[in-house]
This record gives C-alpha cells, structure tokens and sequence, in this order.
C-alpha cells in the first residue's frame, strides 16, 4: 500500500459510512477525528477480554493491565520526545490538564500583581481556567495580538512580556486559523523574562512532530480524541523539575504513600496527579491510535494535509462573496464565511450534500471579536480525507450561494 492509498485508509474507519453505505465528507476532525479500526478493536479488547483495574490487583490480569497502562505513558513520553514517561499525567483531556496545571503549580505561583500573558486566538480552554485563576489570585491577564496573516505575533510578545509575566498560555495551532506557533521561539521569549510557558497542542498532535526538549516548553497539553484516539483522555507533559514540586490536584486512590486521619503522604509524580482508577481502557485506545499514526508517519499526514488545504483554499478562493480567515499555511483547517449566509445555514446545507463541516464560535469568542464576525464555517482535514472531499466541499458551497443569491 502507498503512503496515503486513499481508500485502504477510509475502508479503515468504519464511521466514513453513512447507513446507507455512502460516502461521508467528514470535515470536523478539529473538532473530533473518527477512529480506525485498530483503535476500535483496542478498545473493545481492553474492555473484554484483557479488561481488569491496575496497580491494585496481585492477580496475572490485573498485573498485565497494569504493564499495559504504563507502557502507554511510555508510548506518550516517546511520541511527544520527552525525557521521560515520570514528565507525562494523564488526565481526562486538555481541558482537564490545563486546569490542573492552573490550579496545583498555578495556585503555587501566581501571586497577586503577578501578570498571565495569553494571545488573540485562544480556545476558551486556554482562555477561562486562566481567568478563574488570575481572579482568585489577584492577578492580571494580558493579551499578545496577531500578525495581519494571522499568526501569533512574536515580535509583540516580545516587547510585551516582562518579570511580572509568570506564565505564558499559547496554542500551537489555532482550531480556527489553522495557524502555527513557532514554540521554540515562544518558549525562549517566556523563559526571557522568567515565565512558565505553556502551549494547547490539540490541533497540533494529530499532524506535527512533537518533540518536548526541543521545544524547551514547560507544559504541552492534548486530547487523545483529535489524535484519532478515543475521549475521556488525554495527556499533559509536565517538564519533571516543575512536576516534582507541584502539589497535588484532586485526593483519593492511588495518589497516596500513606493514608492516617492525623496526615497523608502522597505519592510522587506523577502518580500523586492520577486520583482514583484511571482510564484503562482509553489508555489502551490512545496507543492503538499512536501506533496507527506512526503507522504512516506524522510528516507523511502533515504533506497530506497540507495538500488538500492548498488544493482547498485556492478553490475557496475563486469563488466571489468567499471570505477565508488565517494564513495559507494553515494546517489542516480551513475557517471561511460565505457573505450573507450564516455559518449554521451553510453548515446545514452541506450538510444536505453529504459534508460534514463545524458552524459556529469554535469555544473562540475573543477571536470572532477580533475578527469582526459571529460565527465561521471551518473545515477540517484528517489522514482520511481525500480530494474528493474538497470537490464536494466546494460543490455544496456553490449550492449554499444560489440557495442564498
């Protein structure tokens, strides 16, 4: 099989079909990727057969779920490039991973007058845990703006940050511009002036080459679901120094040394982050997925990508009363709206045609305001997607303009 043989990969996820045995144009894979059958089949094994809880059992199963369990943090520590599996907590999501990082080291170290440095394009998972905190403590946030492409401006932060600055929050790649952050640059920015850089890579890890100690960032955060995993988890990497002397998050099972109703001694990391009994069975979807993902290779998906995003946006861009946001190149995602229509009205029309696109915010209130616009469409590439589903991408937007012309 080549590279990126078109249809073996679609005839490896099952939810590509409609029930009716056709073909879906399925563009939301910022939102959620579908799932090959590996992962399916991973899932339903550690759910069946192979099923039982870890590090508490003494019994051959249990024992074996546990080795499993660990060799997927060690999966995630080698997929990311980072130093060690003792570096990676797993957690629900990143939604999860953010709000403990803001509420065990955060709780620790922003003080008040202390000052948050987040940008334009932040997801509202990168945006209200900040918040809550910045209230709590008394301290401030400030907001790094874009370039005219529509990039995160680094020559701003740059001038922006200062010691009062003791985290900087970032996306590596925007949900709704599909823009890239340059993290090794941020991350030498922050450290600059002595901040704590964090960066959401859920757009990023389905189709960029992570490497942790690269990037010299001190906290990267991401959810199994868009890396074609399953939901209810994801990962953050902590950088272990920091891991070590942060306290823990939520008390219960498993994070403890020694439980007495005089005191209790917790575990250390990062087992004190991971309160009572994990997500086994995820645990063993998320390296399925990896494995499928390596299967291919990530700069393989992301020259993929790439391809159908150019191919998509010039074809977007011949047509009149067409607006595209974000840079060309963007990856994977493209946001656009069709003048006079609104996005839930073109989404509910391709959606007619057999395209599946998001409509909406995006959980990116700030940038729609920043924008100028309510709402966008996106569409959203994947391993899976095809030229095809650009031709039918554009298709259905021809249709939504003599619909609404």
């Amino acid at each position: 099989m080549s590279a990126f043989d078109s249809a073996a990969i679609r005839a490896e996820f099952p939810g590509l079909k409609t029930d009716k045995g056709q073909d879906w144009h399925y563009l939301d894979t910022a939102a959620t990727a579908q799932k090959p059958q590996a992962v399916v089949d991973a899932v339903a094994r550690a759910m069946g057969e192979d099923y039982a809880t870890v590090h508490r059992g003494v019994y051959a199963r249990s024992a074996n779920m546990t080795l499993a369990y660990e060799a997927a943090r060690r999966t995630v520590a080698r997929f990311m490039g980072a130093q060690t599996a003792d570096e990676i907590v797993f957690v629900r999501g990143a939604t999860e991973g953010i709000n403990l990082i803001a509420q065990s080291w955060g709780g620790e170290n922003i003080k008040a007058g202390d000052r948050i440095l987040l940008s334009q394009l932040e997801h509202h998972s990168n945006i209200v845990p900040w918040q809550m905190l910045a209230e709590r403590a008394g301290a401030h946030i400030d907001v790094i703006p874009l370039t005219e492409e529509g990039k995160i401006d680094l020559e701003a932060m740059a001038a922006m940050i200062r010691p009062e600055h003791k985290l900087v929050a970032l996306a590596h790649v925007s949900n709704v511009l599909g823009s890239v952050l340059d993290v090794r640059r941020a991350s030498d920015i922050a450290h600059s002036a002595g901040a704590k850089i964090l960066i959401d890579g859920c757009q990023a890890i389905p189709r960029l080459k992570l490497d942790m100690q690269a990037f010299n960032c001190d906290f990267y955060a991401f959810s199994a679901h868009k890396l074609y995993g399953p939901t209810g988890i994801g990962a953050i990497y902590v950088r272990k120094e920091i891991l070590d002397a942060m306290p823990p998050w939520q008390g219960g099972g498993s994070m403890i040394d020694r439980v007495t109703f005089e005191k209790t001694t917790y575990a250390p990391a990062p087992t004190r982050f991971e309160a009572g009994t994990p997500a086994i069975i995820e645990a063993m979807g998320l390296t399925a997925a990896i494995d499928y993902v390596e299967r291919y290779g990530i700069e393989a998906i992301e020259r993929h990508e790439a391809a159908l995003v150019a191919k998509a946006r010039e074809a977007l861009s011949s047509l009149n009363s067409v607006r595209i946001f974000g840079p060309q190149d963007s990856a994977g995602i493209i946001s656009f709206e069709v003048e006079g229509v609104h996005p839930h009205d073109a989404g509910t029309i391709l959606d007619e045609e057999g395209v599946a696109i998001r409509a909406g915010h995006h959980c990116a209130q700030p940038l729609m305001d920043y924008l100028g616009v309510p709402a966008t469409a996106r569409a959203s590439f994947g391993i899976y997607s095809n030229e095809s589903d650009v031709e039918a991408l554009v298709q259905g937007i021809e249709r939504v303009r003599k619909i609404f012309g």
